[in-house]
């Protein structure tokens, strides 16, 4: 897995992504990738996230154990047997276009933060999507939020990453 985090940092990008604000009570990111498919199949494949999300980032170390409950009030779970975690909560749906959670996803989860991420699927006039990942946490937390915003950042622009690896292989 750590070769694929290499292969990915050393590929041409078309990533953007970038730390919107950050203080002491919260922090905001946004990433934006392009990728070469229809808004379509860039939203079913996102739905699989077993498919793609990077291994090192869950609780029980196997990608193949997360889902997406696709509606409100489902959740972005990995089950392995009887270990279980609730990583977000859906908020909002509009098919092929936009998923919303809410919560702390990771170690912001034992924070007692509040996040809000949106995943958005927008079709281009080309034929490609335009991928905006955007998280937003606050609340508080020992020596202030702020610090952990470039940490996340480079987190969720690896699975964005990931994600965009994910669709160029089909």
């Amino acid at each position: 897995m750590k070769a694929l985090i290499m292969l990915l940092v050393l590929l041409p990008s078309s990533l953007v992504a970038q730390v919107i604000n950050s203080a002491d009570n919260g922090f905001t990111i946004e990433i934006e990738k392009h990728v070469a498919v229809d808004h379509k199949a860039a939203y079913a494949q996102f739905i699989k996230i077993n498919e793609w999300w990077i291994a090192d980032h869950t609780w029980f170390g196997r990608a193949e154990n997360l889902n997406i409950d696709e509606k409100v009030g489902g959740c972005f779970c990995e089950i392995a047997g009887d270990k279980q975690a609730l990583h977000l909560t859906v908020s909002f749906v509009t098919p092929n276009r936009e998923v919303r959670m809410i919560g702390g996803l990771g170690p912001l989860q034992m924070m007692g933060v509040n996040g809000g991420m949106s995943w958005k699927f927008e079709q281009l006039k080309d034929g490609t999507t335009k991928i905006i990942h955007r998280y937003q946490v606050s609340g508080y937390a020992k020596g202030g939020l702020g610090k952990l915003a470039t940490i996340v950042d480079s987190v969720q622009s690896a699975q964005v990453e990931a994600l965009a690896a994910k669709l160029s292989s089909h």
